[in-house]
């Protein structure tokens, strides 16, 4: 891929292989016209679901009404990028929220693949570096 293009972009990050890169891109994430975080975060569908009746106010997860391969995707690259950027700002978010117990980990997985997906979104297209990420080495 050319140097500007978005793919290459992508994969200049450690722990974004051209695979997942390749799937941002051919889902939308340049090519479609987002205007904030909270449409490219809704086009994934790890958007909130809440559940309103009178006084009653609950939470019911993730809508997951989004996506398929771009959910997954997603998901494998947040593990990726816990596991090669542990000096990230979302990386170290994720740990204080949710770095105790098995499913408070694979629950907050989910989150961090929205934020990271909004950061992703934000470097290929206004080239912002998501905080404290490592590039590779060109």
């Amino acid at each position: 891929a050319p140097a500007a293009s978005a793919l290459a972009r992508l994969v200049r990050l450690k722990g974004i292989a051209t695979t997942g890169a390749a799937v941002l891109v051919d889902e939308g994430l340049v090519w479609r016209a987002f205007r904030n975080r909270r449409q490219v975060g809704g086009v994934v569908g790890f958007a909130p679901l809440k559940y309103e009746s009178g006084e009653l106010s609950r939470d019911q997860g993730i809508s997951r009404a989004g996506n398929d391969r771009l959910q997954a995707t997603m998901v494998q690259l947040a593990w990726n990028w816990v596991r090669w950027q542990p000096h990230s700002a979302l990386t170290q978010w994720y740990r204080a929220r949710f770095g105790t117990g098995k499913r408070t980990r694979k629950v907050g997985i989910v989150a961090l693949a929205r934020k990271l997906l909004i950061a992703l979104w934000r470097w290929t297209t206004a080239g912002l570096v998501p905080t404290g990420a490592v590039l590779k080495p060109a």
